[in-house]
């Protein structure tokens, strides 16, 4: 079954609405004669062509300078990036080394705990003749006998040198190795810097470059522009003078009667020639003016006849879009209502379902105590 108390779609009422009105504005603008063009303007239409070619071609250059902007942008953020790795990994190796050399397992508070030869390790029995460990019972202690202290002294005083020497050297290698990564550091950071400075350059040069091309092609235009003036008011002056010497020698201003007759018949004159029209003429003029205007009333007549039609036309489409917009909005009141009644049914049933899980599904509800038996020790 399918489901009808669907909302109205604003924007596809909008749509048709907007398209409705486009279609009455264009039916106005077509049927009414008297804002009908017939043709086109060839010399607008050129015009237009060339200023959209102009518009592309200066838009053309421009997408061309962003290009180039993001292109160099694109480097500068590849090269910080590398740069910010090259950092990360000479961190991660420095953190590599520290931990190598001072924070090996021997070197942990816990180690002679965990330590696998800890026994191996551990005091003897006996360490020297003044052990307190050394009693009555442990046998390990006899009158008359000697340790050699003086061979033990000689041995730590040379196994305290050999840690000193140990100790220095790891010292002098410690230090070595931070002065060369110290080195190598500055190295790249004035590397990097170097290759910041010479980005910033060529950026700076590129944008020297644009705007000497875009003044370069303004001052082209311009240029254009003036001589093109330069060159129509001399024009202009140019066929002033010769119409002022034309008029000045013509047979018009010396009122010459022979200069109106036409090489076309004796019936034809030559009207920028002509001095002025005979009784008959004027008669037939007169006449041919009373028919023009008989005519040109026959033929508003008749325009007005077409326009009432028009308007009784108009009245009737208006009063068909009201019936059409009045059985829209009753169909829209009545999925409202469908919609509106199955909502409440479905919020009904939405609460009765909350009601059932409330009072028969979730009635063993966890107290404080339930929660409190977690997070009492530490592991």
């Amino acid at each position: 079954m399918y489901k009808l108390d669907l909302p109205i779609d604003l924007k596809e009422q909008a749509a048709t609405e907007r398209r409705r009105n486009h279609e009455q504005q264009r039916q106005s603008r077509i049927f009414n004669s008297k804002v009908r063009t017939i043709g086109v303007d060839v010399q607008s239409l050129n015009e237009q062509v060339h200023d959209h070619k102009l518009r592309m071609q200066r838009e053309n250059q421009r997408h061309e300078a962003f290009a180039s902007d993001m292109k160099r942008n694109d480097m500068i953020a590849e090269l910080l990036q590398k740069r910010q790795e090259q950092d990360i990994r000479n961190l991660n190796s420095a953190m590599v080394e520290f931990r190598s050399l001072h924070q090996q397992p021997e070197a942990a508070r816990e180690w002679d705990l965990n330590d696998p030869d800890g026994k191996k390790k551990d005091k003897p029995a006996r360490v020297h003749d003044d052990d307190p460990r050394c009693g009555i019972s442990s046998l390990q202690k006899f009158d008359g006998e000697d340790l050699n202290s003086k061979a033990r002294q000689n041995l730590m005083q040379e196994q305290m040198r050999e840690w000193t020497k140990k100790q220095k050297a790891e010292r002098d290698l410690q230090n070595k190795r931070q002065t060369e990564a110290d080195r190598l550091y500055d190295l790249h950071r004035r590397e990097m810097d170097q290759r910041a400075v010479e980005l910033t350059q060529a950026e700076m040069d590129c944008r020297r470059n644009i705007n000497q091309s875009v003044k370069d092609y303004n001052k082209a235009l311009a240029d254009e522009k003036a001589e093109k003036e330069r060159l129509k008011t001399q024009q202009d002056l140019d066929d002033n003078f010769t119409e002022i010497v034309n008029n000045v020698n013509g047979d018009m201003l010396t009122e010459n009667p022979d200069v109106a007759q036409s090489a076309f018949g004796p019936h034809r004159v030559i009207t920028d020639r002509w001095k002025g029209m005979s009784p008959e003429e004027i008669e037939e003029v007169r006449r041919t003016q009373d028919l023009q205007r008989q005519e040109n009333k026959r033929i508003k007549e008749e325009e007005e006849e077409r326009n009432k039609e028009w308007d009784q036309q108009r009245l009737t489409d208006a009063r068909a879009g009201i019936l059409m917009d009045r059985e829209q909005d009753r169909l829209r009141k009545a999925l409202e209502k469908d919609q509106a009644d199955e909502n409440r049914r479905l919020s009904a049933e939405q609460r009765s379902h909350k009601d059932y899980l409330d009072n028969e599904v979730y009635t063993n509800k966890p107290t404080a105590q339930f929660f409190q038996q977690w997070n009492t020790s530490s592991r």
